[in-house]
């Protein structure tokens, strides 16, 4: 599960099919409707924002707008539309981290989004973020 922090534009077509299939999963799993996956880091930062489910909604939300901007048909009953009062932290080293993993990706499967994403020094965050000093999440398997 890849829950990424950076914004979802940087995502190729497969990465937004992706962040978009594991964030369902992710409500799911924090709504207690399955019992795989409870324990997964990726979650740690909605299980400890002050509301879980509206955090994960607004989450997918920014996956939802997304897609729509660029033609898909992603289903929006699928998540409740949420407003959040205050953004979550993620660190620089976070997102540099996550961005690289990223152009790893893009190297093999789509060189034409790594090629667009060639001027990117440092990428956007995900709308429900803001980014903070700091190293990678503990959390990460580097």
């Amino acid at each position: 599960m890849r829950l990424w922090s950076i914004h979802p534009s940087y995502l190729d077509q497969k990465g937004l099919v992706a962040v978009w299939r594991e964030s369902l999963l992710a409500k799911a799993v924090l709504e207690g409707k399955t019992r795989g996956y409870v324990n997964h880091p990726q979650l740690l930062r909605f299980k400890n924002s002050p509301d879980p489910l509206k955090y994960i909604n607004a989450y997918i939300e920014s996956i939802y707008k997304e897609a729509l901007k660029r033609g898909y048909k992603f289903d929006g009953s699928k998540f409740s539309h949420q407003s959040i009062d205050q953004k979550l932290p993620v660190t620089y080293g976070q997102l540099k981290y996550e961005f690289d993993h990223l152009r790893k990706k893009l190297r093999k499967r789509d060189p034409d989004k790594l090629n667009e994403l060639e001027p990117v020094d440092y990428p956007d965050v995900n709308p429900i973020f803001y980014a903070v000093d700091g190293p990678i999440e503990k959390w990460e398997k580097v």
